[in-house]
């Protein structure tokens, strides 16, 4: 059975009140993880929607022949769909529900709720002079509230509107302190639950990024010839968060309740979040916050230096960052990999074709509030995400460009490779020793012959290496840290006066180059075990071998890859290496020569070799020798692309898929997107936080969306050549949305006329 994995990297957009919808799908993401993980350890199907997922992992593997396992290991979002994606990540790490979330978002996601205590009406009398001009305002011919709410909730809109306008004015209407407080205790609630096991392996990182505003800013260097103290307002302020499979937890408490709080405080409806909020819940709610100090200088360490933490005001992340792609997108270097990997980018956007509830009308004059409301928040909120997708894009298009270059070098390098070591050679089963002395004389072969193009290659990589360095080195560094580019620049000097200034010699490389690589360069070894693993795809070697034989191969490569990518994290360096490396500047020496002792490529190198001979040796003699001829062969294929990718390189050679989940993409129950189905677009996507009826349609609308979507998304990894037959999908959707809404039935927080109406939609739609 051929073991793949399924990589998910979620960006939960903002939304508003569409976020109650965003919660639907995440919980769906949630499930299919909880159903991968029975799969995996051979439980019985799980009940509800995972039992439905469980089902369609069963079908993959009968019918593809692949025994996949779904992973949601990156997690981005900014507003609240930052709020969403924190407590997903959470429930990942420690197996628990989310319940507590969606008793938040239908409870207490609502105007009268959030509205602070004092700035509540005293009694009905409350600003009687404003009565008037409250209703004029909601009931005037053409009013807002008429033109976006339906019929039969617009008395509820208006009278929880007209408590929202008669409570204090120029000031926020909604209570900062009183936000915190909520999101502690759904945190809470969930900390409480049984304890599960983690749905992320054991010591595979999970990353988790959500954005912010700093209203304020501070002063950021700008890179210009002059002048040289050139600077520049940044207000772009990134919280991310890192945990491992097998922690316990992802943050501390406190910390997650002001990434939340930050992230998802719309400007105007809540006060800007200061860093005393937090400190005064800590204190009323009698917790601890150790790891405060530490915390503050990893995620605004300019703040930290200037002193100036009191004045820190953080606002709503979308201001800024609508789509939060960028940080998912650079957590995607240095990833540990024990099997095939399908990496996909899933993005919820719930109304991609619509501004605040409504079609884009060209060809409506733009009046005088549309066009300040607009600028000053719908438009940097709805910047399209092209930007980002393009670099995906020219990720993948990079991919597929070197797989081109491989495949077109490879009967010269195969020739190269045979002629140096002879063709008789290769006759033998290869043994750890010989695979050692071979791989050794092919590298100093195509170091030779690459002539002046060497030189490049190993600047490229040379470059590479330091600056790999220099990212571990700083992330082990706890406290406050040197900028990054200051320890480039430490490293940099130091192995200058080493003799790494010039890295090439009459033949290939230096004698100092050669130690230096051979100690410290991971990158090109895990480069070299991924093209390897590649050739035992469909398409190539792996077609001409028997399915028992392909896998074995398939996993020893993957195994030997483990060892490679365990050591380029800096739980490897140990406990210990944090106070060394807070040392590189004065003795980038001592850091070094740490990092060497720790990792010890020396010893592990061997361990791969090994793995290696025993996989390969059992294989056909022709299968055997074009893998041998690759792995051997890889310093020519290295030298040929590496200058063209950059100090970036690429650990893998396939392309990374961008999948939409949206309304708009799902019509298996109805056809007419989000207009037909969502409820929280009316009063310019608010309509939830003045209705329950809304918020319940929408979080339900979202999990039968996210099912259907997950399900397609996880049937394509089979490819077109061989995808999951129609009928099977059709009744796998079928089954999942009765059971997300007989889940939901059980639980009784959603109205049961609407869980009832909607069972039968289905039935007439699926059968």
């Amino acid at each position: 059975m051929r073991e793949k994995e399924l990589r998910i990297a979620l960006v939960c957009y903002g939304g508003v009140s569409l976020a109650v919808y965003m919660h639907g799908v995440t919980k769906e993401v949630l499930k299919i993880a909880e159903a991968s993980r029975a799969f995996r350890d051979g439980l019985p199907p799980p009940g509800g929607s995972p039992g439905v997922y469980h089902a369609l992992l069963q079908a993959i593997a009968r019918h593809g022949g692949t025994r996949l396992r779904v992973i949601p290991d990156i997690l981005s979002g900014t507003s609240a769909g930052g709020l969403n994606a924190i407590f997903l990540a959470q429930a990942l790490l420690t197996g628990r529900s989310l319940d507590p979330l969606t008793n938040l978002w239908l409870e207490c996601a609502d105007s009268d709720v959030l509205l602070a205590p004092e700035a509540r009406m005293g009694h009905r009398f409350s600003k009687f002079w404003a009565q008037p001009l409250v209703e004029w305002t909601l009931r005037r011919p053409g009013n807002a509230v008429s033109r976006t709410v339906a019929p039969e909730t617009r008395e509820e809109v208006r009278g929880k509107l007209s408590r929202l306008m008669r409570s204090r004015w120029f000031a926020p209407p909604f209570s900062g302190p009183g936000f915190s407080r909520l999101i502690d205790d759904a945190l809470m609630a969930m900390r409480d639950q049984p304890p599960g096991l983690s749905l992320i392996p054991i010591g595979h990182p999970l990353d988790l990024f959500v954005t912010t505003t700093d209203f304020r800013g501070y002063r950021a260097p700008l890179h210009v010839n002059s002048p040289t103290d050139a600077t520049e307002s940044e207000h772009r302020l990134p919280i991310s968060f890192r945990a491992h499979g097998g922690d316990t937890q992802l943050a501390e408490r406190a910390e997650l309740v002001l990434a939340a709080r930050a992230t998802a405080s719309f400007p105007g409806a809540f006060p800007p979040l200061v860093l005393s909020e937090i400190d005064e819940l800590v204190t009323e709610r009698w917790f601890e916050w150790p790891g405060r100090d530490r915390f503050l200088q990893r995620i605004m360490p300019h703040h930290v230096h200037a002193g100036d933490l009191d004045s820190v005001a953080l606002i709503d992340g979308a201001v800024l960052v609508g789509a939060p792609f960028a940080e998912a997108i650079r957590a995607l270097e240095n990833r540990p990999a024990t099997r095939e990997v399908d990496r996909r980018f899933i993005y919820v956007d719930p109304h991609p074709d619509y501004r605040f509830g409504e079609v884009r009308a060209p060809s409506r004059p733009i009046g005088f509030f549309s066009a300040i409301f607009g600028s000053l928040s719908s438009i940097p909120r709805e910047q399209p995400i092209r930007d980002d997708l393009e670099r995906i894009a020219l990720h993948s298009a990079d991919a597929m460009r070197i797989r081109g270059i491989v495949d077109a070098l490879r009967p010269e390098v195969e020739v190269a490779v045979d002629k140096l070591l002879g063709r008789t050679l290769f006759l033998d089963r290869p043994n750890a020793e010989r695979l050692t002395k071979w791989r050794r004389r092919a590298q100093q072969a195509a170091a030779e012959r690459a002539g002046f193009a060497f030189h490049s290659y190993a600047q490229v990589k040379f470059a590479g290496i330091v600056d790999g360095l220099a990212n571990l080195i700083w992330r082990a560094i706890e406290g406050e840290r040197p900028p990054l580019d200051e320890i480039v620049a430490s490293l940099s000097r130091y192995l200058d006066t080493q003799g790494l200034a010039t890295l090439a010699a009459a033949k290939g490389a230096s004698e100092e180059a050669i130690a230096f690589f051979r100690t410290h360069d991971i990158g090109f070894r895990t480069r070299r075990l991924r093209l390897l693993a590649r050739r035992l795809a469909p398409g190539d070697v792996g077609d001409e071998l028997a399915p028992d034989e392909r896998e074995r191969a398939r996993d020893a490569i993957y195994r030997a890859l483990s060892l490679y990518t365990a050591l380029e994290q800096t739980k490897a360096l140990g406990t210990e290496f944090s106070r060394i490396a807070a040392n590189v500047l004065s003795d980038p020496e001592g850091v070094l020569a740490a990092i060497a002792d720790r990792r010890d490529l020396r010893s592990t190198d061997p361990q791969v070799d090994a793995l290696l001979a025993d996989a390969l040796s059992p294989l056909p003699r022709e299968q055997r020798r074009k893998l041998l001829l690759t792995y051997l062969g890889y310093p020519f294929y290295d030298i040929a692309t590496l200058p063209l990718l950059g100090t970036w390189g690429h650990d893998e050679f396939d392309p990374v898929k961008v999948d939409r989940i949206s309304p708009e993409d799902a019509h298996s129950i109805r056809t007419g997107g989000t207009t037909d189905t969502l409820r929280g677009i009316e009063f310019y996507n608010f309509g939830a936080f003045f209705s329950r009826a809304y918020r319940e349609n929408d979080y339900l609308w979202g999990r039968l969306h996210g099912t259907e979507r997950l399900i397609d998304i996880t049937a394509s990894t089979l490819g077109e050549e061989n995808p999951l037959p129609p009928e099977i999908l059709e009744e796998l959707k079928r089954d999942a949305f009765l059971a997300v809404l007989g889940e939901e039935r059980e639980k009784g927080q959603c109205d049961r006329a609407l869980v009832a109406r909607l069972e039968r939609e289905v039935i007439e739609k699926l059968g």
